[in-house]
């Protein structure tokens, strides 16, 4: 097992909290969050970004920092709950990791993310219908995903084997 691992998924799915466990199991894994690269990079918030510039400039600024962290191998990368709908970024993502889609339901999503202010699409009158419609819009690239694990009833250490397990057999395929 020699590739990247990427985690894609909705804002509180599981991507940072599994990325961090999944690097403890593979010690010889960097993981690598493109959201923390651009905060530490930019010297500001993903939700100042937003509002000082734009959604178009962040997805731009996403892309570039996708590009750049892509290169290698023994990567986790878990990358921003909408950097999966740029098609140069989703390409980017395919063709230099695995990527695993870490599906939830709304409602666990809604009930994690309820009271997280910093995310920027989700500051609305009404966060759960938002984040309802961002679910609908981004589910039919998230399938695009090597792999699908519902996160749903799972507690983590089911999780990283399903994770586990899956880069495991493509490996052995090759």
């Amino acid at each position: 097992m020699e590739s990247n691992i990427v985690l894609i998924g909705m804002p509180s799915c599981g991507k940072s909290t599994i990325g961090k466990l999944l690097a403890e199991k593979l010690p010889n894994y960097t993981l690598i969050d493109s959201d923390s690269v651009i905060e530490k990079t930019q010297g500001m918030k993903i939700a100042e970004i937003f509002e000082k510039y734009s959604e178009d400039y962040f997805r731009k600024l996403e892309y570039d920092t996708i590009k750049l962290i892509c290169s290698g191998k023994n990567k986790i990368i878990s990358v921003g709950g909408g950097s999966f709908e740029n098609p140069d970024s989703r390409g980017t993502l395919l063709r230099f990791g695995k990527v695993i889609y870490l599906k939830s339901d709304l409602d666990v999503l809604y009930y994690r993310i309820s009271s997280d202010t910093s995310r920027p699409l989700l500051n609305s009158e009404n966060p759960r219908k938002t984040l309802e419609k961002l679910l609908k819009k981004r589910e039919e690239n998230y399938k695009k995903a090597h792999f699908t694990i519902d996160t749903t009833d799972k507690d983590e250490n089911e999780i990283l084997n399903l994770i586990l397990g899956s880069i495991d057999e493509t490996s052995s395929q090759c």
